[in-house]
């Protein structure tokens, strides 16, 4: 037991090729696997709750001093998820040209522009401006992903990222808590209400630069060092482990550099030479490097060596039936998140007017927090599963689909009940998350073994996915008797989740001859 405790802290095992982690060193910041996986996780928490600072506030504080009706608060979640949906479909494309790091840092500096603005929003147009432009931020999650997938390996790849994103979307829970009560002080304080919510956005406004600017500076692109020189870092690894007769070829534009060759000259055009495991010497493990064959070496340069996405190659991995699952799934557990994060407030001072806008929005940051538990949960068991099943992905997509069933069901009790008990509301809505978050955790479990060669572009159109559900069921709450009826709304979206899941329950985990990603 102890020796697996020290996983959490000690510097990893790695693997000898990619040099991905094989453990998450969640307690070790100082080592460069410790120190990403923390920028991972706090720069998204970081955006989420910069991204969410309007929802608190918005159903009575801001409501009231905008003058605006229930329509255009509900207009308002809209709009701020149609940015972010188009910024994740561009921001997996330009991870798999620059890197995650840089995409990651820039989406939060350049998010940090309208975030900065917002207190100058007078009007009902104001805010539908300044919300579209700070759902930029929100698209960070797609370089969240892409970068802990590129530092931690298959075997554990589900836990980091489950980690990463689960403790990312608590910042939806922390931006519920912190903002009411930063509001209560400036009022206590003597300031008018109007003056109050304005001030409130200085807190996120620092903490988005600081974590932007931090993240630029203090970390890595890859485990091997440059993004533009992962693939010859690669080849290097190859050769100092005894596989020397290997030349990789790397489709898509990824060579752009003259390769070492075992000789130490650079290769002619001819890209195309097989790689053939008997050819290659036995390996070389040296300090905390993971014992694999040669094939499983090659394999990994072979088929998980991220290229340079090209629009043929875009087009074959969205059209393929495995990134349609993904994306299917994502827009009804991330996207069902998204959309009832932007009510639950409202709908609890609906069903219970006693509670107030502080109170309400306290229980509805439950929903968020359950994300540091919930989340990751979903990609630990998940990791479990594929351990456990001998590395069957089938175990993966079974626990993916078993958690949207479970959630769609969930939602139709809710809002078939409509409860009107406080601890029979809090303790489904409780559940209903723990599945539906666990969900999500799941989906970015399997997704690092599907398109590994691309795996920007599937991150980017998964995001975008989650992104579409979100607007999908905002628009749902939102003419559920002009944006009040949340419980038929919940209805509503509980019935898609289950005809979702069981309509791709049948898509195959991986595509037809992969190489990579097992």
């Amino acid at each position: 037991m102890a020796n697996k405790f020290a996983y959490l802290y000690a510097a990893p095992e790695v693997n000898p090729v990619s040099r991905k982690a094989r453990s998450v060193p969640f307690f070790n910041p100082i080592n460069v696997y410790g120190r990403v996986f923390f920028f991972s996780w706090f720069g998204f928490m970081i955006a989420f709750w910069a991204w969410y600072t309007f929802p608190p506030l918005l159903t009575h504080t801001i409501k009231t001093d905008l003058h605006l009706t229930s329509a255009e608060v509900a207009n308002s979640n809209i709009v701020s998820l149609c940015a972010t949906l188009l910024v994740r479909v561009v921001a997996g494309p330009l991870c798999d040209q620059f890197g995650p790091r840089k995409v990651f840092g820039g989406l939060l500096l350049v998010g940090s522009i309208p975030l900065g603005l917002a207190p100058l929003v007078q009007n009902i147009t104001g805010l539908y401006v300044s919300r579209f432009f700070i759902g930029i931020l929100g698209g960070s999650f797609v370089p969240c992903q892409v970068w802990s997938t590129g530092f931690f390996d298959k075997n554990v790849v589900g836990t980091a990222n489950a980690l990463t994103g689960g403790f990312g979307n608590a910042g939806g829970g922390i931006t519920y808590f912190i903002m009411p009560a930063v509001y209560d002080a400036f009022v206590a304080s003597g300031r008018t209400s109007g003056q109050s919510w304005r001030l409130t956005f200085i807190i996120p406004l620092v903490m988005v630069l600081i974590t932007g600017t931090a993240l630029l500076l203090l970390c890595e692109d890859t485990p091997t060092g440059k993004w533009e020189e992962r693939h010859l870092h690669a080849q290097q690894n190859l050769h100092s482990h005894g596989v020397d007769d290997a030349i990789v070829d790397i489709p898509g534009g990824i060579a752009d550099k003259a390769r070492v060759s075992s000789s130490g000259t650079a290769p002619g055009d001819g890209m195309d030479i097989d790689i053939k495991a008997e050819d290659a010497k036995p390996p070389v493990i040296l300090d905390h490097e993971a014992q694999i064959s040669s094939t499983e070496m090659i394999q990994t340069v072979h088929g998980e060596i991220v290229t340079k996405p090209t629009l043929k190659e875009a087009v074959h991995v969205a059209c393929s039936p495995q990134t349609i699952f993904h994306i299917l799934t994502y827009m009804c557990s991330f996207g069902g998140e998204l959309a009832i994060n932007s009510i639950l407030a409202s709908y609890y001072v609906k069903n219970f007017p006693s509670l107030g806008q502080t109170n309400a929005a306290n229980w509805a940051a439950m929903f968020g927090f359950l994300n540091f538990i919930t989340r990751p949960l979903g990609g630990v068991v998940s990791d479990i599963l594929y351990k456990y099943s001998n590395r069957s992905l089938w175990m993966k997509k079974a626990w993916i689909t078993t958690c949207g069933i479970i959630t769609g069901a969930l939602l139709i009790i809710i809002g078939q009940l409509n409860p009107k008990s406080q601890g029979t509301m809090f303790g489904l809505v409780a559940v209903m998350a723990f599945f539906l978050e666990a969900g999500n955790g799941a989906n970015f479990s399997l997704i690092p073994h599907v398109h590994p060669r691309a795996n920007g572009i599937l991150s980017g159109l998964t995001g975008a996915g989650g992104n579409l559900g979100g607007v999908i069921f905002a628009v749902i709450f939102r003419f559920m008797d002009s944006g009040t009826n949340y419980a038929k709304g919940f209805w509503v979206i509980g019935v898609i989740n289950l005809a979702v899941y069981l309509g791709v329950s049948w898509i195959q985990p991986l595509p037809k001859g992969q190489i990579g990603g097992r």
